[in-house]
């Protein structure tokens, strides 16, 4: 099945690649495998959300924020990639969330990014991964999300 068609199928479209927000692409490939930025949790141009895990916002809803921040990373993929068939696997995932001291769960709100990339490409979605607690973000995000991904 095309990797489009499986977007379809889960009601999820690629959003335009966001803009960068300094002097950096949005993916860059080194022989078979393509780097995103940082991504984050954009929709339609605007952050879906600012604050801080163990404060503000609820794991629950950072989940569905660094799927939304994985969503932009396959944009940045498909971008670089004339789409995403080409893509063979997904080899790493980075997770950065912005974590007040004493939040430990970053693990559960990385796991948003993790579930949507299993959904998408299945068996060839799973990837090693760190999730990493920071003290901010740009913008005031509470996560940031970043992939490596193999190609052909």
């Amino acid at each position: 099945m095309a990797v489009a068609d499986r977007l379809a199928e889960l009601g999820l479209t690629l959003p335009q690649v966001a803009a960068p927000a300094g002097a950096y692409v949005p993916a860059i490939a080194a022989g078979d495998l393509v780097f995103t930025a940082g991504q984050l949790p954009f929709v339609d141009g605007v952050l879906a959300r600012t604050g801080v895990l163990g404060v503000d916002v609820e794991v629950e809803e950072a989940a569905d924020l660094a799927a939304t921040a994985a969503l932009n990373a396959l944009a940045a993929l498909s971008g670089l990639l004339d789409g995403l068939d080409r893509v063979v696997r997904i080899v790493k995932v980075t997770g950065f969330v912005a974590s007040a001291p004493g939040f430990t769960q970053q693990p559960a709100v990385i796991n948003g990014a993790s579930n949507l990339l299993v959904d998408v490409f299945g068996e060839h979605g799973r990837h090693a991964r760190s999730a990493v607690g920071v003290a901010a973000l740009p913008l005031g995000s509470p996560v940031e999300v970043e992939l490596v991904a193999q190609f052909r």
